[in-house]
């Protein structure tokens, strides 16, 4: 694929390297250096590549949309803290026909792990003792507090939970790539789940499986969806 990176911060450069490894092409490269570019500037130069990836800065992301929506070009948003803008986004894509996968995170594992913590949750709801809780940490650089991933979980949780409160513990310190740990509490003994990041390579490795499964689609997807396709697919497998 010819590719084009918005933001060219640790995780833009991770993407880089492990798209080159891949045997794809690095095409442009838009950064805060270009914050004066508009969308129609930005979309000119995007025309004719296959799609972009964003690991850019939550506030950029409506516009980086605007400018692949304009180019007829999928993107994929790995970019964190936008989730607000949500709603506009969304009728950005659909309304010009577009495509654009986002995720709270793009590790395979991770959206593994958030199967798991249905289920357990599935399980552990019919049991008033046990208490729900989750903790989080990761490097000081990181901005947002709980993480996308630390939301998603206690969204999982809350579809079994409904009202109840689901406390959300963050730590900011250190070069911590990423933990996330899900527990159930009682007086008697404590269930934990756990998912830790040994690096961000798998970050980068997922938005480029994203990328190649948004190519000739349309609408906008959650991470988690590519990842059932392919779950699917692999279960129709002789």
């Amino acid at each position: 694929m010819k590719i084009a990176l918005f933001g060219h911060g640790a995780m833009g450069r991770l993407v880089e390297e492990r798209a080159r490894a891949e045997g794809h092409e690095i095409a442009l490269v838009i950064t805060s250096r270009d914050a004066a570019q508009d969308a129609d500037e930005i979309a000119a130069q995007l025309r004719g590549l296959d799609a972009a990836i964003d690991f850019s800065v939550a506030g950029a992301v409506a516009m980086n949309v605007a400018a692949c929506v304009q180019a007829n070009m999928p993107i994929v948003i790995g970019t964190t803290g936008w989730r607000e803008q949500e709603q506009e986004v969304r009728r950005l894509v659909e309304a010009q026909n577009g495509a654009l996968v986002f995720g709270a995170n793009f590790s395979v594992g991770v959206n593994l792990f958030y199967r798991i913590v249905k289920r357990a949750a599935e399980l552990f709801v019919g049991f008033e003792t046990y208490a729900p809780f989750i903790e989080e940490a990761h490097h000081s650089r990181k901005r947002d507090a709980p993480s996308g991933t630390a939301l998603k979980l206690r969204d999982l949780l809350a579809a079994q939970y409904g009202e109840r409160d689901i406390s959300v513990a963050s730590t900011r310190a250190g070069f911590i790539p990423g933990t996330h740990r899900v527990g159930f509490d009682s007086a008697a003994d404590q269930i934990m789940l756990a998912h830790t990041a040994r690096s961000r390579e798998g970050f980068a490795a997922g938005a480029l499986v994203a990328a190649r499964w948004i190519v000739g689609r349309r609408g906008v997807y959650e991470f988690g969806e590519v990842i059932e396709e392919m779950l699917k697919e692999r279960m129709n497998e002789p």
